[in-house]
């Protein structure tokens, strides 16, 4: 009977770029590495109004530590953010900085009922940062994002943009309250006279029925 054999099995493609290899650190605690990666952006990486641009670079300082339960990580991502201000639409482009740092735990260790649901483990020498890369990045933006603190927004009358149709624009609007009465008094308004119309042609003929009476 062939040799089972006792290392898990690992569902991390080691060649993807979020995934880190520590068979270096030798599981030795204080050994450690520094490396500095530039790895593109995963998908989705953002918030509905500003994100990171899929396939983007993501400059990564990171340092790798072996210690008694795992490795730990300690790095900074900097990424470019692209989307649009919230109260006037422009586009926006900065780049955000983000400090991370978190213990993958020996997939061997902390077994049964010591285990946390939420600890990051490794998988086999294999580390997956993307989680760790979403929770410092992604949590981290703004949900309203402005392209500066005091942006004015759009006039919310004809859409254009305060800041640069100047602090008189404005527009005359008429107020509500009044419509109803304004469209009552149009209805009760008086037709103009039309031709012919009015007392000249009674009188006209009043006249001339006259003028036979008097000869």
């Amino acid at each position: 009977m062939p040799h089972e054999s006792r290392k898990p099995l690992t569902r991390l493609d080691p060649n993807a770029p979020l995934v880190l290899d520590t068979r270096a650190l030798g599981r030795q605690p204080g050994s450690s590495r520094e490396e500095h990666l530039s790895v593109p952006a995963p998908e989705n990486f953002g918030v509905e109004m500003v994100g990171v641009p899929e396939g983007a670079a993501i400059e990564l300082e990171i340092r790798l530590e072996a210690v008694l339960e795992g490795v730990l990580v300690t790095g900074t991502a900097a990424v470019p953010l692209r989307g649009e201000c919230s109260r006037c639409l422009d586009p926006i482009a900065s780049t955000f900085e983000a400090d991370f740092q978190e213990l993958f735990v020996y997939d061997d260790t902390r077994s049964g009922g010591n285990a946390d649901d939420d600890e990051l483990r490794l998988e086999g020498d294999l580390i997956d940062l993307e989680p760790v890369l979403r929770d410092a990045v992604v949590l981290a933006l703004p949900l309203s994002p402005l392209c500066r603190e005091d942006c004015p927004g759009l006039c919310p009358d004809c859409g254009a943009r305060l800041a640069d149709a100047g602090p008189g624009h404005r527009h005359d609007v008429a107020d509500p309250r009044w419509a109803a009465l304004q469209d009552l008094a149009g209805d009760l308004a008086p037709a103009p006279p039309g031709r012919g119309d009015g007392g000249s042609g009674p009188r006209g003929s009043s006249d001339r029925r006259e003028g036979k009476q008097e000869g």
